[in-house]
């Protein structure tokens, strides 16, 4: 078995040690460990970290090839320094059988180079009338333990309390899209000064928070675990907060991109800035940024979105929503989070890896740089500042909101069990 020695990492921003992987296994951890026979990466007081986890990724294959495979996507986990990501059940079949979960889940055990969990469908088709094959699902060979509709809500509130408590038999988590539908229909960008100012039709904040508020008390009634996915408001952030104080089991994502961006920028009319749910305002981007430091937001994740270039380079209104995400991500929480105190780089490690892990039990993932655990590694040169060029992106998709942006902080290695899948910023 291969051994590798890191030395010289600040193992979550701490001082400099040496790390030596052995195989697929983190053999030790101290300061002048000896180098024979290992090859040595020069870490520089680079910061090391557990390899990412992300909670919320499309990868889009069954169906959408044409805006990425399990392939590419995990090769551009592995670039921005992910080891475990868990795909979005909106393909093309749905992934609400055990037959299409375990197809996504041996793609990704071929792809080498992060591990994919699929995430079940909670409705068959995502059309939300019956619930999908959630038992079935669960004890497939790709153990399913989240489900989601993702691009679609859970709206009626019968087959949501039906789903929370089915999935409680085994410590599953529905994961909600939250949006009221009737709400936002025609809906194009957040509803504010912005939207009328353009004669864009508005998304209500409160078509976020209506879901979230019900959810949790379904969650709270049945005695089970929901997770919301990219929450994007300041009053979602104030819901969750009072229910977490109750003692719900309830956990948030919150997005890079509403970590930063906001619905100014639709200003430009570039469909690039197109999301769902939309960009808001900056009041609740510093709000959202102050939540995941005080942890009422729970983790990072990053809703990559990728979509083919005709379905960007149009008019607004024909757009497609989504953005990707996975090889800026860590950047942008170096800027948003970091780099404004407002996070060290334990809590990026919590947020980004350990927290998400818990959550959707992915074994061997988020779990700490010591002796004797998974090598899951990655390796960040917080120093460096460059602008984003989607044309080296390793994602088929080029979708993102960041071309030409400065952001500090690369990816330079990636482990995945001790096995290098990216060395000195570029895939092996």
């Amino acid at each position: 078995m291969s051994k590798t020695l890191i030395r010289g990492a600040k193992v979550l921003g701490g001082e400099p040690q040496d790390v030596l992987i052995d195989g697929a296994t983190i053999a030790e951890v101290g300061t002048g460990l000896p180098a024979e026979g290992a090859e040595v990466v020069e870490a520089g007081g680079k910061v090391l970290l557990p390899g990412l986890v992300d909670l919320h990724t499309h990868l889009r294959e069954p169906g959408r090839e044409d805006s990425e495979t399990v392939l590419t996507g995990t090769r551009a986990a592995a670039s921005g320094g992910y080891t475990n990501v868990f795909a979005m059940a909106n393909t093309f079949p749905v992934a609400d059988t055990a037959g299409v979960v375990e197809q996504v889940w041996r793609l990704g055990q071929e792809s080498g180079y992060c591990d994919v969990q699929p995430i079940g469908a909670v409705t068959v088709g995502l059309e939300g009338a019956k619930l999908a094959e959630l038992g079935a699902m669960h004890e497939s060979a790709a153990g399913v333990t989240v489900f989601s509709d993702d691009g679609r809500c859970v709206h009626d509130a019968v087959i949501m309390r039906r789903a929370l408590e089915y999935v409680k038999a085994f410590d599953g988590v529905v994961a909600q899209h939250a949006q009221e539908p009737r709400l936002t229909e025609g809906a194009q960008m957040n509803e504010g000064v912005v939207s009328a100012e353009l004669g864009l039709g508005g998304w209500p904040a409160v078509a976020e928070e209506s879901v979230i508020a019900r959810d949790v008390l379904l969650a709270e009634h049945v005695g089970s675990r929901v997770h919301i996915c990219h929450l994007s408001t300041a009053g979602s952030v104030e819901i969750v907060r009072w229910a977490k104080s109750r003692g719900i089991d309830v956990t948030a994502e919150v997005t890079p991109h509403h970590l930063l961006l906001t619905d100014e920028l639709v200003r430009s009319y570039n469909p690039v800035y197109k999301v769902n749910p939309p960009l808001r305002t900056e009041r609740d981007v510093l709000v959202l940024r102050e939540a995941l430091a005080d942890g009422t937001i729970d983790i990072v994740a990053t809703d990559h979105a990728p979509h083919p270039h005709e379905d960007k380079d149009c008019e607004w209104a024909a757009a497609a929503m989504g953005m990707v995400g996975l090889e800026t991500a860590l950047s942008v929480v170096q800027e948003t989070m970091v780099d404004t105190g407002l996070l060290d780089w334990a809590g990026v490690a919590d947020r980004m890896s350990f927290k998400p892990a818990g959550i959707g039990h992915a074994t061997g993932h988020g779990r700490p740089v010591s002796a004797g655990e998974p090598a899951n590694l990655t390796l960040v040169d917080t120093e460096y500042r460059g602008r984003v060029d989607p044309a080296g992106f390793a994602s088929r998709s080029r979708n993102t909101p960041y071309q030409g942006r400065e952001l500090p902080g690369r990816v330079t290695h990636t482990w995945l069990r001790g096995k290098a899948t990216l060395v000195d910023g570029k895939l092996t």
